[in-house]
């Protein structure tokens, strides 16, 4: 039995996917039941209770093989992340009270670093608070997430990606949710390890080569248009962050352009990425269509 976190998300859900695919018994801490039936049809246990009570988190540990952990992401994190802070207090609290044969933690690139990378600095918490668990511990720093470039098959129609990336041409660490599932699953069942281990996943990708492959899907001419800096906080605006608040993630994409977040990192595992931008395009644009 695997406890994953985040069912209802894409990470936690093509975990439990992968998992499952192994023949593998999965629970899952669930908000919402209803929201989670789906799960529970494929035979997955659902633990009521979520990350904000360490109590539900403990009793959903307990006899597990092995367990997967994430903070919720929050694009508008308070000054001092205690949203985040929280969370890891509530997580450290339930993981040595029962403490499971190992643990996978999905973090991010960057996260190495402790200032200066705006939403990820959560992460960077998450990291450092769970260095003196007793259980081993895997941490996946992921690159970005390719779903982040879906809007793109809806404005991208005019033949433009608009993109924080700049210059578009240069290559940042990238990768699908898919693959994150993939490898978590992969360390959750694999050989044992002890101590903490740090997996750095993804491949070097250009927002020119995730808008090209765009364009093969929708069948266009599609060109990556960095947003002016300017422009940013109103972009982000559009994106659900609230006006106001979007130093976090502006923060972070200075990071990204900056190459804070690219491969390499003292002390670090490295896994490729196999599921391209073009791939998680057609997969979302096919089930649109069903």
């Amino acid at each position: 039995m695997f406890l994953v976190m985040g069912t209802t998300g894409k990470v936690g859900g093509a975990t439990a996917r992968h998992l499952l695919a192994q023949g593998k018994k999965v629970r899952a801490l669930v908000r919402n039941r209803e929201k989670a039936a789906g799960w529970a049809d494929q035979g997955v246990e659902l633990v009521d209770g979520d990350w904000n009570d360490s109590a539900a988190i403990e009793r959903a540990l307990k006899g597990v093989e092995g367990a997967y952990v994430m903070l919720p992401p929050v694009w508008a994190p308070s000054p001092d992340y205690k949203e985040a802070k929280g969370v890891i207090a509530n997580y450290v609290e339930a993981l040595t009270k029962a403490a499971p044969p190992r643990v996978v933690a999905l973090s991010s690139m960057g996260a190495n670093r402790t200032s200066g990378h705006g939403v990820i600095m959560a992460l960077s918490l998450l990291e450092q608070g769970f260095r003196n668990l007793t259980s081993p511990v895997a941490f996946v720093r992921a690159g970005g997430f390719f779903e982040n470039f879906l809007y793109g098959l809806h404005v991208a129609q005019g033949g433009t990606l608009p993109a924080f990336y700049n210059p578009t041409n240069r290559k940042s660490t990238m990768v699908a949710t898919n693959d994150i599932g993939a490898e978590v699953a992969t360390l959750l069942t694999g050989p044992a390890w002890s101590g903490q281990r740090i997996v750095e996943l993804g491949s070097m990708v250009s927002a020119d080569e995730v808008a090209e492959q765009l364009g093969e899907v929708l069948n266009l001419d599609v060109k990556a248009f960095a947003i002016p800096r300017a422009g940013w906080a109103e972009a982000l605006e559009q994106f659900g962050i609230p006006k106001g608040h979007t130093g976090s993630a502006e923060e972070m994409y200075e990071a990204v352009n900056a190459g804070w977040m690219d491969l390499g990192a003292e002390g670090t595992e490295y896994i490729a990425g196999t599921t391209s931008a073009r791939e998680v395009f057609e997969t979302a644009q096919n089930a649109a269509k069903t």
